[in-house]
């Protein structure tokens, strides 16, 4: 079977809701021993529950990966327990907002997450893999290559993702440590139903359709779409891939010009 993960363990923050669930279900589904963190406690268990009723493996750890200690407690214990095959760095916070609407509080919030949470898992993971191999899949953006408007600390975030993915594939390349990230532009999953229902009650439909024609290929990106893409890059068919920024964002940075 192309694309088997049989036999592998992988580790998947945010991996309770919307893309983060889609990848948690891919890749057990694809024979994954798959390990959620995830801060939601509900969502968690609920995905790790759906996916163990089909006969697949899962398990939830809560976690809040901006909190050095607890991330690195928690890998550290499935590192010693067998080895970690696969990271992938998904979860991550959004704010909109040019410089002079975010605060103080709010860039330290997503730096918290977005970057430093991605090198608290990382860091203790890189040891385990340094012995038997591994793959970091980090989640980044289209922020992350083009400008986007009203989104100052989350490009600045996600900039760093595309920047810190080149550097750990540069620095593990011969540790047998492949890293690549992803870029996705819109894509529809609950986050974007409670913006829109939040900030445009009584015309969701209409906004909806409008943030969907951002896209040039008229739609919002689906979940399961960027997991399909996430399962290439951690599985043996992409072992000569490293050190790529993968965009699926429906044309949106090589069309939109």
């Amino acid at each position: 079977m192309k694309f088997s993960l049989k036999g592998k363990s992988a580790i998947i923050t945010g991996g309770g809701s919307g893309i983060g669930k889609a990848i948690s279900k891919t890749f057990a589904q694809q024979g994954a021993h798959v390990h959620i963190l995830d801060l939601d406690k509900e969502n968690g268990q609920a995905t790790v529950k759906e996916l163990e009723g089909n006969g697949l493996q899962a398990t939830f750890h809560l976690c809040n990966i901006a909190n050095k200690q607890e991330t690195e407690k928690i890998i550290n214990a499935l590192g010693e327990q067998g080895q970690i095959d696969i990271l992938v760095n998904n979860a991550g916070v959004a704010h909109v907002g040019n410089i002079e609407n975010t605060s103080e509080a709010d860039l330290d919030k997503l730096y918290n997450v977005n970057i430093k949470g991605i090198y608290n898992c990382t860091q203790p993971s890189i040891k385990f893999m340094k012995k038997t191999g591994g793959v970091i899949l980090n989640m980044a953006s289209i922020a992350s290559s083009v400008a986007v408007a009203d989104r100052f600390a989350y490009s600045m975030t996600k900039g760093a993702v595309l920047t810190m993915t080149y550097s750990l594939a540069k620095d593990y390349v011969n540790d047998n440590i492949r890293c690549n990230c992803i870029s996705p532009g819109r894509v529809h999953t609950p986050f974007v139903d409670n913006f829109i229902a939040k900030n445009y009650p009584g015309k969701e439909d209409e906004m909806f359709k409008n943030l969907s024609k951002t896209q040039p290929i008229g739609r919002m990106g689906k979940p399961a779409e960027i997991a399909d893409l996430a399962l290439f890059l951690c599985s043996e068919e992409a072992s000569f891939v490293t050190g790529s920024n993968y965009a699926i964002d429906g044309g949106f940075v090589t069309l939109n010009g």
